[in-house]
């Protein structure tokens, strides 16, 4: 197989993770309308998507260790079909409950099928420029909120919120089956040198990867990166309504958050492969958590602009990093194992912002708690990143 292929990969990831990632977080759009039309609480519909992430960080392990084992084609499969029929079901909900176990844990479930997988299986395929590769792949969440949110948006205002759920489920369909067809797994390496060191941790099992010390501060890291910005990423639009702004703006909001986190994979990206990753990770920490702070001083659409660039750059960019890092400790045998472990801690902290921010606003009636708690979380994110050892593989030898 050419080995040019390996972008057809990329593209493939690329389409995956944008619909996957795209149609979850869609929800922040519905949050405003589904609450005026249902009576339903800011917090019952936001623990949905809570839900999501706690199933999504279980389906994530579940779903890297039978790619592992099977290869990636088919859990992408399974999870296309799931996606679309999770969100026609969702779109029919007729009660608090029955929306988020259709919204929350069906849809939360098929999108983790898509991430670990075809971040491991594209890892697989390069030896070179593998932070770019992960990066591109991962880009594709940041093409979402420029294309699925402002098409929810239309949607809904063209419809209502149900017509533009149940569309989009169709509209997942379309695009996912006919993209599952182009997953291969990668060509069996060549026995070079530069393969001989990644095969030296792929003795380990995967108990004592994860026990491993790398482990354990790898996901500490992504635990702590994602309950930093899951808040203010999944209530910047609610937040900015409340600011005065108007919601087709808010939403606007949301859309250059997602092209600053495109352009941020690929900078961060192409840092991580001429600096090292753990700097660069370091660095993108510290920034997230002082652009949350800076939230709290402002309320003019240019000044949300500005800060959503930043923003977008940085939990964007850190985000594939993990990936990469994954990869250098652990080798490619179990690294859709690892991975999805890795992304099941990130996951529950994923789960912890869209709950809590609603919770506050509930309580508060305003936002201003959630960044403040969201800011120190960040610090401490990048003060556990500083523990990463510098030379993973010969610390992990030695371990």
């Amino acid at each position: 197989m050419s080995h040019s292929y390996r972008w057809v990969i990329v593209a493939a990831g690329a389409l995956m993770s944008c619909v996957a990632i795209g149609t979850m977080f869609s929800l922040a759009i519905f949050l405003e309308p589904m609450a005026l039309d249902t009576q339903w609480s800011r917090a019952g519909i936001s623990s949905a998507m809570t839900l999501n992430f706690l199933v999504m960080g279980l389906g994530g392990f579940a779903w890297g260790a039978l790619s592992d084992r099977f290869g990636a084609r088919i859990v992408v499969t399974i999870g296309a079909v799931l996606l679309g029929l999770a969100l026609v079901l969702a779109s029919r909900a007729g009660s608090l409950l029955s929306f988020q176990i259709t919204y929350g844990v069906l849809v939360g479930l098929a999108a983790s099928a898509f991430f670990a997988p075809m971040i491991a299986l594209t890892s697989g395929w390069f030896d070179t420029n593998r932070g770019l590769a992960v990066s591109l792949v991962s880009a594709g969440m940041g093409v979402a909120p420029m294309t699925i949110s402002p098409l929810a948006r239309w949607l809904i205002s063209t419809y209502e919120w149900r017509t533009a759920m149940f569309d989009i489920g169709l509209l997942a369909w379309v695009l996912l089956l006919p993209a599952v067809l182009l997953v291969r797994q990668p060509p069996k390496p060549a026995a070079d040198a530069a393969t001989a060191r990644v095969a030296e941790g792929d003795g380990l099992t995967v108990g004592q990867a994860l026990r491993s010390p790398q482990f354990i501060v790898l996901g500490l890291t992504f635990f702590a990166c994602c309950a930093a910005h899951s808040g203010p990423i999944f209530h910047m639009v609610s937040y900015a309504m409340l600011c005065g702004v108007a919601p087709m703006a808010a939403v606007s909001i949301y859309s250059v958050e997602g092209l600053a986190g495109l352009g941020g994979r690929l900078l961060y990206g192409v840092l991580a492969d001429r600096l090292g990753v753990k700097p660069v990770l370091i660095a993108g920490l510290a920034i997230q958590a002082i652009v949350i702070a800076a939230y709290l001083s402002i309320s003019q659409l240019d000044q949300f602009y500005m800060l959503a660039v930043v923003f977008g750059a940085t939990y964007g960019g850190v985000m594939p990093l993990y990936a990469v890092l994954a990869r250098e400790y652990f080798g490619q045998r179990i690294l859709g194992t690892v991975f999805g472990a890795a992304t099941m801690l990130s996951s529950l902290g994923m789960a912890l912002g869209p709950l809590a921010g609603g919770m506050i606003f509930d309580a508060y009636a305003s936002y201003h708690w959630l960044f403040i708690g969201s800011a120190l979380i960040g610090l401490g994110a990048a003060g556990i990143a500083i523990a990463f050892p510098p030379l993973p593989r010969r610390a992990l030898q030695a371990a």
